[in-house]
């Protein structure tokens, strides 16, 4: 989209002049002092690619401009990250059949474990950085047309007959399966039996319009090419779509939803082959640093520094955002949300729900 893009590079220059590139939330990344002339003459520049999902490309285009000036100030070496995109499982699967990635930050930890499965990434990466190597989250919201014409406010709205739905395919797109446990979970909360539940769930992806590969080209379905009533999505992409195109949608925030864990982790394989691992563990380890944390609650993410996490909430009873706040502060901490543990965690979720022949191919032939 040409305004996104246009954001993110506004974004990224006013990081880069605003903001201190220095500290971190990690003792790796808080050590680092100016060095000689000298010693950086000695230093080559380094390369390292960055596989990420969908919707994190303005979060990375202004993460990466923050990086790059904190490792020259911190070791004198230039550094220059490449970005790839596209839906999480479809980047875990392209990563695990030989696309070069010195890191991926992915949209779920299955994603993560699929490039570990293809013996890229050594056992143990969810304890390799703090919270379970997830520095943010999000949660899954409803973006609707402005006026919000046909009253979609619950996720049993969703299984009206005049309902058109966009979401993307759980079997190639993260943010998709985090979008099918909340609506899960809404369901169980209602008393169904698994049995009632799959109906509905069945229903549900009986109204969905178009199934996209990834959450960036379900906005895109949605926003650009005005297909569907409502877009099941991130929250940042919700946000983003607000600001870009005010007065044309609304933010629907549903009764219940889930917290979504996108996790990163060290390529080891690459790493070690490339030599690159210093530079990639302290991307990673820098992204929670309050200055990184800060640029992601700026493009929508809800960080997982505490302080920074109170400079972004927003107080509110109403359950529709009609536009951006002046004041910043986006960040809704009263809706119930689930987590991947009540599912029994991402293993025993995938051979359940995603797995070929799993409930979701059921529901999906029907």
């Amino acid at each position: 989209m040409k305004k996104r893009k246009l954001l993110a590079i506004g974004l990224s220059l006013s990081l880069v002049f605003g903001l201190s590139a220095c500290g971190s939330a990690k003792e790796s990344a808080s050590t680092g002092t100016n060095v000689s002339a000298e010693k950086q003459a000695d230093l080559s520049p380094v390369e390292i690619t960055n596989v990420s999902y969908d919707p994190t490309r303005e979060l990375y285009a202004a993460y990466n401009e923050l990086f790059k000036s904190y490792w020259k100030d911190k070791t004198g070496q230039d550094v220059t990250i490449v970005q790839s995109h596209g839906g999480s499982g479809k980047q875990a699967l392209e990563v695990a059949n030989g696309l070069e990635a010195d890191v991926v930050t992915l949209a779920l930890e299955g994603d993560v474990q699929a490039v570990a499965d293809a013996g890229l990434i050594e056992d143990g990466f969810t304890e390799e950085f703090d919270l379970s190597s997830s520095p943010y989250t999000s949660s899954i919201v409803f973006l609707v047309r402005s006026g919000n014409p046909k009253e979609i406010y619950d996720w049993d709205d969703l299984v009206r007959d005049d309902v058109g739905i966009i979401t993307p395919n759980p079997k190639t797109s993260g943010g998709a399966c985090w979008n099918y446990l909340a609506a899960w979970y809404y369901f169980e909360q209602q008393g169904e039996s698994e049995e009632d539940i799959l109906a509905d769930m069945t229903k549900l992806y009986s109204n969905v319009v178009v199934l996209d590969s990834g959450a960036r080209g379900a906005t895109t379905s949605f926003v650009e090419n005005g297909q569907g009533d409502v877009l099941l999505a991130w929250e940042n992409e919700a946000f983003l779509s607000l600001a870009e195109y005010p007065g044309e949608y609304e933010i629907v925030i549903p009764s219940v939803s889930i917290l979504c864990q996108p996790t990163v982790a060290i390529v080891d394989e690459v790493v070690d082959d490339r030599g690159t691992r210093e530079v990639a563990t302290e991307y990673l380890s820098y992204l929670y640093s309050k200055e990184a944390q800060a640029v992601e609650a700026e493009n929508y993410y809800r960080p997982s520094d505490e302080e920074v996490l109170k400079e972004y909430e927003f107080d509110t009873d109403s359950t529709t955002i009609t536009e951006i706040p002046e004041d910043g502060k986006w960040i809704i901490t009263s809706v119930e949300l689930t987590d991947i543990d009540h599912f029994g965690g991402w293993k025993e979720t995938k051979e359940k729900h995603f797995a070929d022949g799993g409930l979701f191919d059921k529901i999906y032939e029907k």
